[in-house]
């Protein structure tokens, strides 16, 4: 899985470990913080291997994939969470930080999907992320919105470009989520006013990500496909 270092990528590694499947945690900075996941996973008897590679490069990609086949054999789900988030009314958006989210989470998310594409077996799974703000619209999000749409649309294709083929392929979107990522930067006033927008009246948590994640990549999941499941308690 890519961005498994992530606060949801990490939860994500430590729920599909819990089913007993072994995990490859990719990681393109955060060496110490995918290690510590592999720890967490392994002392709750799982199994994890960490290994680093930059995502939109095709060349370390695919020796990752490689790698991750000769240790575990082959490759059954994979999970895409990696992503970079960079917000600014579209007036005032540096175009650079706009190029570097196009290129993780877009071009990024289509050289994971095409190897996933290419590599999958019959009963496999891929799974990519996206975010519940393509629905919610909220000003300052659109450039990481954008890339995000772009997302969905490329998932849903492939579903369909994959017929036959016995593969599911699915988009989680996600919405405010308590991770370190989401909490720096705002006060605990705007943090309330945020989680108060749901129905459900908090945040998610990476765990709550974790399980949409664990039911599309598991048996129970096989007759969900080419869908964007919005996990956010019904803030959109």
């Amino acid at each position: 899985m890519t961005g498994g270092s992530g606060g949801i990528g990490g939860a994500v590694a430590r729920r599909l470990a819990a089913d007993g499947t072994a995990v490859v945690i990719h990681y393109s900075g955060g060496a110490a913080r995918a290690e510590a996941v592999v720890e967490s996973v392994t002392a709750a008897g799982g199994t994890a291997v960490a290994l680093p590679g930059d995502i939109a490069e095709p060349t370390e990609m695919s020796e990752l994939f490689d790698a991750a086949e000769r240790r575990f054999g082959g490759i059954d789900v994979v999970v895409n969470t990696a992503g970079i988030m960079r917000l600014a009314p579209l007036a005032e958006m540096e175009l650079d930080a706009f190029d570097r989210m196009h290129r993780v989470n877009v071009r990024g998310t289509f050289v994971v999907s095409q190897l996933a594409a290419r590599r999958l077996p019959p009963g496999g799974a891929l799974i990519n992320f996206s975010t519940s703000v393509t629905r919610l619209q909220q000003p300052g999000y659109g450039g990481y919105a954008a890339t995000k749409g772009a997302v969905e649309a490329m998932t849903l294709i492939l579903a369909r470009e994959l017929r036959g083929r016995d593969v599911t392929v699915n988009t989680v979107a996600p919405g405010p989520t308590a991770t370190p990522l989401f909490v720096e930067g705002k006060s605990e006033e705007q943090i309330a006013g945020i989680a108060a927008a749901a129905p459900l009246e908090r945040l998610g948590t990476p765990e709550d990500i974790a399980e949409a994640v664990a039911f599309l990549a598991g048996p129970g999941g096989r007759w969900i496909n080419g869908q964007v499941l919005f996990s956010n308690g019904g803030i959109a």
